[in-house]
């Protein structure tokens, strides 16, 4: 008899906190009709006609950074063609890479890199239209629903604040927009117009691209000249309980020091760190999370995104020089 009441009492609970897409829908258009004046028909009628796509739901489930390993995952992103595009890329923006430098702290490889690793130095901006994606996750994809629904509500927040026909926009899968990937809360928090223009253009303007990517790095905490992770040595299965603490760096360099792992000793003791585990297929790599580290994971939550972008910036950096001295 308990179990039965149990079981009740759980179906209920479960069907109080469920809603199909339709009642997640209406619920939205009157909180955008309510809290920013959205009409209520033209806003229902724009969101009743998008389309829900099942690659979009397949892609979400799968991302590259939970299927692959470090060595896989390298391997997409340090390449030749990739690294000699990001010198083509910085050689065409190399005056506005210096003033982005200057204004924000953040330096040319890093910019060049993340729009490297986003969409191929703006080759590959991807091909949803914005609202369709952030409709279908943000009805239709119940694990982050309500994140993607909020992406929606800042969407067309943006739409009308740049004047943009809401259906028109292309981006990724989850909604991500332009040469850097911004979703519309980083859009509206971080785009900047870096040539004056009055508008802030990320799909074709490569000034406000590398302005917008230098004032999200700046507004999340970049440190002009401190280093970005340095691979370490001596790490042992005792040095488990540190990786497991995740990457946010909560330890200072002494105390990992001091702990066995054999780090360079010109990185400053204080500086705080984390452990970070990499399986390249062949083996395991370990690696200091730095708070630049940590800053590059502000754009996308893995590590694995951190490294190939601090990765695929060092060796375009190296290639400029090289060609430079020769």
């Amino acid at each position: 008899m308990k179990r039965t009441l149990l079981l009740v009492a759980l179906f209920l609970i479960c069907s109080a906190g469920w809603a199909t897409p339709d009642k997640l829908r209406n619920d939205f258009v009157r909180k955008m009709a309510d809290e920013h004046g959205f009409d209520n028909v033209q806003l229902q009628e724009l969101l009743s006609g998008t389309k829900v796509y099942q690659s979009i739901l397949d892609a979400i489930a799968r991302p590259a950074e939970k299927r692959l390993n470090w060595g896989e995952y390298r391997r997409i992103f340090l390449t030749r063609e990739r690294i000699r595009g990001g010198l083509d890329y910085w050689r065409r923006n190399v005056d506005t890479l210096e003033r982005a430098q200057q204004e924000f702290g953040v330096p040319p490889e890093i910019i060049v890199a993340i729009v490297g690793v986003e969409t191929r130095y703006g080759r590959h901006t991807g091909r949803y239209p914005v609202l369709d994606a952030l409709a279908t996750l943000g009805f239709h994809y119940p694990p982050r629903a309500r994140f993607f629904r909020g992406e929606l509500e800042h969407f067309l927040l943006l739409a009308r604040e740049e004047g943009m026909t809401p259906d028109e926009p292309l981006g990724s899968y989850a909604g991500a927009m332009g040469r850097p990937q911004f979703i519309p809360s980083s859009y509206r928090a971080y785009a900047v117009d870096f040539d004056g223009d009055d508008k802030r253009d990320i799909w074709n303007n490569d000034a406000d691209v590398i302005g917008s990517v230098g004032s999200y790095f700046a507004r999340h905490g970049w440190k002009e000249g401190d280093p970005v992770t340095q691979r370490v040595h001596g790490v042992s299965d005792a040095h488990k309980p540190l990786i497991e603490a995740g990457y946010k760096p909560h330890k200072p360099v002494s105390d990992l020091v001091d702990a066995g792992i054999r780090i360079d000793p010109s990185l400053p003791s204080e500086m705080p760190a984390a452990l970070v585990e990499l399986d390249t297929g062949q083996g395991t790599q370990h690696w200091l999370a730095l708070p630049n580290f940590y800053v590059i994971t502000r754009y996308n939550h893995s590590t694995m995104y951190a490294m190939a972008v601090y990765q695929l910036a060092d060796a375009i950096k190296r290639l400029r020089v090289q060609q430079t001295d020769g």
